[in-house]
């Protein structure tokens, strides 16, 4: 089966059942995620989501083509969350946004994340924000009181609750709502807030002022995607208010288009059986395990082995059985070339609503088999057992022989052949071609040697080990002419060590090949 015959179905939160995804356009996938307001480290809540998009973007570039799909997650940088940071750090607002807006970036990608094509920050769009409100009031869908812009509720009342599956009646009895004078009704929203001097303000019809947390999204998403796009992501805690009042500005605004025709909520997620929380002392940012030493992969592994609609636990228990996995795959697989694609079993359980959970035990299933290669390219179709993770377990005690072995052994297979070649040629009484042989054997095992290899002949094959270079654990310096000294780490050497030894033997494969052998 090839991946352009995979069949993904999708659980629609809008349908409430399981649906075949077809695309728009399956030339340009096209898939929305609210992203983080950025005033602080994000939690590990807040990096569920992250894990559960990638893994599908990473289905859709496989399944579509990486240039045909469209992934946008935005950055809220305009809150009063974000405001109070600011007056009781002394900070300026900028300042903050920018360094938690890296934080993040520089945390989801320790858990293996890719960037998204686009990541808008809600600044940015002030401009598409306004337009979009001025159009909604003139379509009677929204108005203007006391310096605020609402969205009437009430113009979209047959609709309004439909993806959360509640009533108007039953939202306003159910949830906290702002009671304000100037509301027509207590559900309506805010659209544009104004300003006093010392918050962040725009010049807009209505005055100086700030956009509404909602209004962000849907206009980000119109400019980015259009007024119709294929998937719209984000926690189920997202889906009243936020998820519904976008669609109900969307669609109000576009009534011409259906904003998201597939929408994906993940659930929420627990600390050792319990709520995460300041009071009970379980809250953790990505970054304090990151900085506790567990590994992002870790994190990352210990993520995808629940169901993304199913509440996840996050234990120190699944945490080192996590950790004791990775060590395995990657001792299985070093100095392994993937496969060609991921194996069509982890491929079918991703396509069924992004079955990691399905998928992982499908990686047992290579390992046990010993199917390396197949695990490596199953595994990276997750986000595991890429080079870029793999840091972790070279700074460990894992860092020995079995790094290399599958590729020494690789190379010295080919002197092998080299030399029974040559002892072929001299009995056949060509010397010449005999020796050339032989002395391409020997440059085998002197380019072992010169990579930091000790490899030793025996009267019946060869013994190796790691030379004192191979086996140093801090790290070097080293400098270059005009360029000032760097360190360069065990991983790093390692990683360059085996990339040479992998191009030599390549290199004296194909040597070989033009020679008719």
């Amino acid at each position: 089966m090839g991946t352009k015959d995979i069949v993904i179905k999708l659980h629609n939160t809008k349908t409430r059942k399981k649906e075949v995804f077809e695309p728009i356009d399956a030339s340009n996938v096209r898939m929305y995620v609210c992203g983080p307001t950025v005033y602080d480290r994000a939690h590990l809540g807040n990096a569920r989501p992250v894990v559960v998009f990638d893994v599908l973007y990473r289905l859709l570039r496989e399944v579509y083509g990486a240039d045909q799909v469209t992934y946008a997650r935005n950055f809220t940088d305009v809150d009063d969350k974000i405001n109070a940071r600011a007056a009781e750090s002394g900070r300026p607002i900028g300042d903050i946004t920018a360094e938690t807006t890296q934080w993040f970036l520089d945390d989801m990608g320790e858990l293996g994340a890719l960037q998204p094509n686009h990541m808008p920050r809600a600044t940015e769009y002030i401009p598409q924000m306004v337009a979009m409100i001025e159009d909604l009031i003139a379509k009677g869908h929204a108005y203007a009181a006391e310096g605020h812009v609402l969205f009437a509720v009430d113009s979209w009342k047959d609709r309004y609750g439909n993806l959360s599956g509640r009533s108007v009646d039953d939202m306003i009895a159910g949830a906290r709502v702002e009671v304000a004078p100037y509301k027509k009704n207590p559900m309506d929203f805010v659209l544009w807030k104004p300003s006093t001097e010392d918050l962040p303000g725009w010049d807009s019809p209505w005055g100086r002022g700030r956009p509404g947390w909602h209004i962000e999204c849907s206009a980000m998403s119109y400019e980015l995607l259009g007024e119709t796009f294929d998937i719209h992501g984000g926690g189920n805690d997202l889906m009243f208010p936020h998820h519904e009042n976008e669609i109900a500005q969307s669609c109000c605004a576009h009534p011409e288009g259906e904003f998201a025709r597939f929408w994906l909520h993940n659930e929420m997620l627990q600390v050792e059986g319990k709520k995460m929380s300041k009071s009970l002392g379980n809250f953790f940012t990505v970054r304090d395990l990151l900085d506790q030493g567990y590994p992002g992969e870790v994190i990352r592994l210990v993520f995808l082995q629940t169901h993304y609609r199913k509440p996840m636990d996050w234990t120190d228990k699944k945490a080192k059985e996590a950790e004791a996995t990775l060590r395995k795959w990657r001792a299985l697989t070093a100095g392994i070339e993937p496969a060609s694609s991921a194996a069509a079993a982890v491929l079918e359980a991703l396509a069924d609503d992004l079955n990691s959970a399905g998928a992982i035990a499908e990686l047992h299933k290579l390992a046990a088999a010993g199917d390396a290669a197949g695990l490596l390219a199953s595994a990276r179709m997750l986000g595991l057992l890429t080079d870029e993770m793999g840091a972790w377990y070279l700074e460990g005690e894992q860092l020995d022989k079995s790094f290399f072995k599958s590729e020494v052994e690789a190379l010295m297979a080919v002197r092998d052949l080299l030399k029974e070649k040559g002892k072929e040629s001299f009995k056949a009484g060509d010397r010449e071609t005999g020796s050339q042989f032989f002395s391409d054997a020997d440059g085998a095992r002197d380019e072992l040697n010169d990579l930091g290899f000790e490899v030793k002949d025996l009267a019946e094959g060869y013994e190796w080990e790691l030379g004192p270079r191979l086996r140093h654990k801090g790290a070097v310096s080293t400098s270059v002419e005009g360029v000032s000294a760097s360190e360069v780490t065990r991983q790093d050497r390692w990683r360059k060590t085996l990339k040479k030894l992998k191009s030599y033997r390549l290199g004296l494969e194909k040597s070989m090949k033009e020679r008719g052998l």
